[in-house]
């Protein structure tokens, strides 16, 4: 396992740590090719991750962190987590100073035990935050990501598609990471599977409220989007031989196990489709005309 005191010194006019770099071929060398910026800073590219035909002079998009000897190296293997991004990851190792995540690179990424939340043990994972400690300037891993969310200000709209991860449970609903930056909720009652930490999904932004919080949704909403769910009843009509058991009272759970969709998106839907004279309605569900 990797020393955790460093040297700052090495740090010095360094690429920096947890990014991806676009480089230059500088030289190559028996380990591998130098790679360097228009700043003067280099970097190795150790020969595994050499791309088969290359030319000095040519550009490559790699991932800059520290090897185990604790020297900054580039990679072309994809991580599957970036400075200041958060990822589900699974535990690879434990040990008396913390954990070990598998973030898709040959070293580990570290999860000191001050910055633990839950019980970690190998084989789990555990939701984390990657960001570079100030005083070794090392990549680590905290589960305390919700300090790192800021919604100051946002660059998305209602309406919006934007990307989530589910970070846990509150009395209101599900707290949710929005586009890898804010922090979101799911209210219960827009709540129609269920939910885990660490689960990745699309989701819409439904209502932008005081102070930039943000209502999420896990379905579109309004009538631009109900052409598609109409569509989606219609098919399933098709299927249930023209007939479906649903209607006003029926659950919301029922209805999205049938459809997978909302209640208040399923009556959006078939309003529409009534009024296209595409189904009729009956007292135990809807029929196809």
């Amino acid at each position: 396992m990797a020393q955790f005191q460093i040297n700052n010194d090495k740090f010095v006019n360094m690429l920096e740590l947890g990014k991806y770099h676009t480089l230059t071929i500088l030289r190559k060398t028996p380990p591998g090719l130098f790679l360097g910026d228009d700043d003067g800073n280099e970097v190795l590219l150790p020969n595994k991750y050499m791309p088969e035909t290359y030319e000095i002079a040519d550009e490559l998009y790699v991932f800059v962190y520290l090897d185990f000897d604790e020297r900054p190296v580039a990679t072309n293997i994809v991580p599957k987590i970036l400075l200041n991004g958060f990822a589900y990851l699974e535990v690879k190792d434990v040990s008396d100073v913390g954990a070990f995540l598998d973030w898709g690179l040959e070293k580990d990424l570290f999860l000191p035990f001050r910055e633990q939340i839950s019980h970690v043990s190998i084989g789990g994972y555990c939701l984390v935050h990657l960001y570079k400690d100030k005083g070794s300037e090392r990549l680590v891993a905290t589960e305390k990501v919700k300090k790192f969310l800021n919604n100051a200000e946002l660059d998305v709209r209602e309406g919006d598609k934007v990307s989530i991860i589910v970070i846990d449970k509150s009395d209101l609903g599900m707290n949710v990471i929005v586009n890898q930056k804010y922090a979101g909720l799911i209210y219960h009652n827009e709540l129609f599977q269920e939910l885990y930490t660490g689960q990745s999904m699309d989701a819409y932004v439904r209502k932008i409220r005081e102070n930039n919080k943000l209502d999420i949704s896990l379905q579109a909403f309004g009538y631009t989007h109900i052409g598609t769910d109409a569509d989606r009843i219609l098919n399933a009509l098709k299927v249930q031989n023209g007939f479906l058991g649903l209607h006003d009272r029926s659950q919301p759970e029922e209805i999205y196990e049938a459809l997978g969709m909302s209640k208040k998106t399923f009556k959006k839907a078939v309003g529409l489709l009534f009024k296209d004279r595409k189904i009729a309605l009956e007292a135990s569900g809807i029929r196809l005309v």
